[in-house]
Parts: structure tokens; sequence; C-alpha cells
């Protein structure tokens, strides 16, 4: 077999409706459109989601919240989830990701105080919290803040 040899299965392909070819074909004189009104007119119908005036069904469901459209979405560390990892040891977004720490590489990493951290550690992150840079700090640490990717 060859593609030459192939074919469309057995109703596999539909023949385009062609409008506007006389009574016979039954589809002439108005071709599928029906009788004046806007769904006759070329460029009429209605939005998408219009329901016939009736309450349109995004408008009738409650909304919740606040979606701001330029907020950043963090990858959440807490210091305590630190204590994993040796004293001295250097701790980057790629650390993280290969210790399965964050479950997503790529996104921006914020730090946070939560938990308690006896270590020692060098901490690479685009964020910080004033909290956690200080506990970090006064373990004699250093909090390094990296561009975001």
């Amino acid at each position: 077999m060859d593609l030459s040899n192939l074919q469309a299965p057995l109703g596999g392909k539909k023949k385009r409706k062609r409008v506007g070819r006389g009574e016979g074909s039954g589809h002439g004189k108005t071709s599928c459109r029906g009788h004046k009104g806007a769904g006759a007119r070329s460029g009429g119908g209605t939005r998408p989601g219009f329901e016939g005036g009736q309450m349109p069904l995004i408008r009738r469901i409650p909304k919740r919240g606040f979606h701001n459209p330029n907020g950043r979405e963090y990858a959440v560390v807490n210091i305590g989830q630190l204590e994993v990892f040796e004293a001295g040891s250097e701790i980057t977004p790629e650390v993280l990701y290969a210790r399965r720490v964050i479950k997503k590489q790529g996104t921006p990493i914020k730090i946070l105080a939560g938990g308690i951290l006896t270590k020692s550690l060098t901490v690479k992150a685009q964020s910080f919290s004033a909290k956690a840079l200080e506990k970090i700090s006064s373990l004699g640490g250093t909090a390094e803040v990296i561009a975001r990717a």
C-alpha cells in the first residue's frame, strides 16, 4: 500500500451544501435562510451567547472573586521545606525542581517564613518575604534575589 491507493472510508466524505442553485435543488430562492429578518441578511445573525432576549446564562450565574490580569503566579516555598538540604548548600530554582520541592519549572519562586530552619543556606529565588529574609540571615545564610524568568 502507498499514498496513491488511499481512499476515504465509506461515508467519510460529505458533499458541501450548494445553495442558490434553483428551486429544483431544494436550496434555491432564499438559499435556506428563510424570509427577511436578521438571519436572512449578509453579516446578520446573533452574537455568541445571545439567547433570543432571555437573560443569557453568562449573566444569570453568580460571579465571585477577582482575577487580576496583571497578577503574578508564584511557586511558594516555606523555609521549613529547605531543611532537607545540607548546611552551606546553594539552593536555586533548578535544585528545588530536581528535589521536587516545586512542581513546575520556570515559575517564579517566593520564599516565605513558614516552618523552622536550623541551617545556614544560600538561597536564590525571585522573591522573599521580609520575615524569611530575616530568618535566613539570622542563621548566617544569604538570600539572593534573581531576575524573573
